[in-house]
């Protein structure tokens, strides 16, 4: 990736193309619902069948993932580390990008799926987003740093959300 702006589009745009089931959570989910937040990666939590673990992996081949913290060794991440509940960090040719089998309190793929809604990024391309609703709590339980000082800007963009519904 060398230095270069983050591709979320490519990344997501190859996930969807090799039929990968995940939901967009994190800072680009913040920003896609209108919160005014940097980000510079990429979290989904990905579904944990076998079925979607050999989707990711070809997909994760296409874009080249390594895990980012690898000591200089070049990891490649494997179908037992997409099936944990853990936390992947990897690197693309694409960006960073961040998978979850859950987060917060034990929610996976499939606890997950009634709080999305539908989010069309560009032609062809929509993918599942956790709602504002449900990113809140999942902050309020990460506890960490940096999730404590983006709380007060999603609860005001929830606000302003529902002001104008």
């Amino acid at each position: 990736m060398n230095g270069e702006t983050p591709d979320f589009l490519k990344i997501l745009s190859t996930l969807l193309k090799d039929h990968v089931d995940f939901i967009v959570v994190g800072g680009v989910c913040a920003v896609l619902h209108g919160a005014p937040v940097s980000t510079f990666d990429l979290d989904l939590v990905h579904a944990r069948d076998p079925e979607n673990i050999r989707r990711l992996l070809i997909a994760l081949d296409r874009l080249q993932a390594r895990y980012r913290s690898a000591g200089g060794r070049d990891l490649h991440p494997t179908a037992a580390h997409l099936q944990s509940a853990g936390h992947q960090l990897l690197m693309t040719s694409a960006g960073p990008l961040d998978l979850s089998g859950e987060i917060g309190a034990g929610w996976g793929f499939n606890e997950l799926l009634a709080q999305t809604e539908s989010c069309p990024l560009a032609p062809g391309i929509t993918v599942r987003l956790l709602s504002l609703e449900m990113l809140i709590p999942t902050k309020v339980e990460a506890d960490r740093e940096k999730d404590r000082v983006v709380l007060a800007i999603l609860r005001g963009t929830l606000a302003e959300k529902r002001r104008r519904e």
